[in-house]
């Protein structure tokens, strides 16, 4: 609200002179401070521009592209199942097929044409694989530094005033998204108008990539967060569609879970790419808050305990059965999955061990 009272101020004094047909040297010198104002060209414009560029890398699941996507609707045909990608919901549903059987072969094959968004939101119409190979050979590999910022987003809408210090008029723009701001900041680059002053309708918010909100009340503060905040996290910019399923996992929800839900059964055991969970039907798992836990087949009870530690993806669960030695392991989460009727905890060591517990808990 600050600038916005300084620019109508302003415009207020230059149409008060304007009517009284008694301008003064002064009057040309009345500006908004420097924080408040936009400038063409500089590092801010280049580093908000680095900030809504197109994100390639939500889709690599079937392009394996960080520097464009795939517009959607798209159809894929995944291991064999024909699949119309509506929305990125519809990304987990081709992670579920790929994550239905360990030892099988994985393959997506996309329907051409197909529309890709370029980093700076140009649309291209592809026709084959062959055309689509050029431009993800022009991508940056796998975690390679590239410009896009992801740790964090604007808060739309925004305001933006545009005072022409030539023809006295003020002009007000509603910026909606990200692909409106980044053509905004384009255009005012390109033109780069020393009679134009451009000025947000501060203060504005950003949101960090764990869902804190921060308020910015000028420019300097707005430069101040994109370079303090712009690596602040994992871009997650690789084709491992299986390495970020916990990223909102804790061990206290881990352990609410395991301790909270009551006869976990076996639905997948592998040890050294051997197939172990029809060895396990009819044994029950019971896990307890004093970190020991319990297994039971018709009557027998095996005792061991448990523990878990770490964060997000790199949740540590060691269970020790001293009877049942196939489930003895340093685990790593790999997923926590939930619905209405039942919940699955999946542990997994590298490509070849893997323990998923299943109970009808909710």
């Amino acid at each position: 609200m600050k600038t916005q009272i300084k620019i109508s101020i302003l415009f207020s004094i230059m149409l008060m002179f304007f009517l009284s047909s008694c301008r003064t040297e002064e009057l040309v010198s009345i500006q908004t401070p420097p924080e408040d104002t936009l400038t063409a060209n500089s590092n801010l414009t280049s580093l908000m521009s680095q900030t809504v560029m197109n994100d390639g890398s939500n889709d690599n699941i079937i392009d394996n592209s960080n520097c464009f996507n795939i517009e959607l609707p798209v159809i894929v045909i995944v291991n064999g199942l024909e699949i119309t990608v509506n929305s990125d919901d519809d990304y987990e549903t081709i992670e579920d097929i790929f994550d239905e059987f360990n030892d099988d072969l994985d393959t997506i094959e996309i329907t051409f044409p197909i529309t890709i968004v370029l980093s700076d939101f140009t649309e291209i119409t592809i026709n084959n694989f062959t055309e689509l190979s050029v431009y993800s050979n022009n991508c940056h590999g796998e975690n390679e530094s590239d410009d896009d910022i992801e740790c964090l987003d604007f808060v739309y809408p925004l305001t933006v005033s545009i005072f022409n210090k030539t023809t006295e008029v003020i002009t007000t723009v509603t910026i909606n998204d990200d692909q409106e701001l980044y053509n905004f900041i384009d255009d005012f680059d390109e033109v780069d108008d020393d009679d134009d002053l451009v000025t947000f309708n501060f203060p504005i918010s950003i949101v960090l990539l764990d869902g804190t909100e921060l308020t910015i009340n000028n420019f300097d503060e707005l430069e101040e967060a994109i370079n303090l905040y712009g690596d602040d996290c994992d871009e997650d910019d690789d084709f491992d569609y299986n390495d970020d399923d916990c990223d909102n996992c804790s061990t206290e929800q881990l352990s609410d879970i395991l301790t909270g839900c009551t006869n976990w059964s076996i639905e997948d055991l592998e040890r050294n790419d051997n197939d172990l969970d029809e060895l396990y039907e009819g044994y029950f798992f019971n896990f307890l808050t004093d970190g020991t836990l319990t297994a039971t087949y018709a009557g027998t009870i095996e005792n061991g305990t448990w523990s878990t530690s770490g964060s997000g993806n790199n949740i540590s669960v060691i269970i020790d059965i001293p009877t049942l030695s196939d489930f003895n392991n340093n685990w790593y989460l790999h997923e926590i999955e939930q619905d209405s009727n039942e919940t699955k905890v999946d542990l997994r060591v590298g490509d070849d061990d893997e323990l998923k517990f299943k109970s009808n808990c909710n």
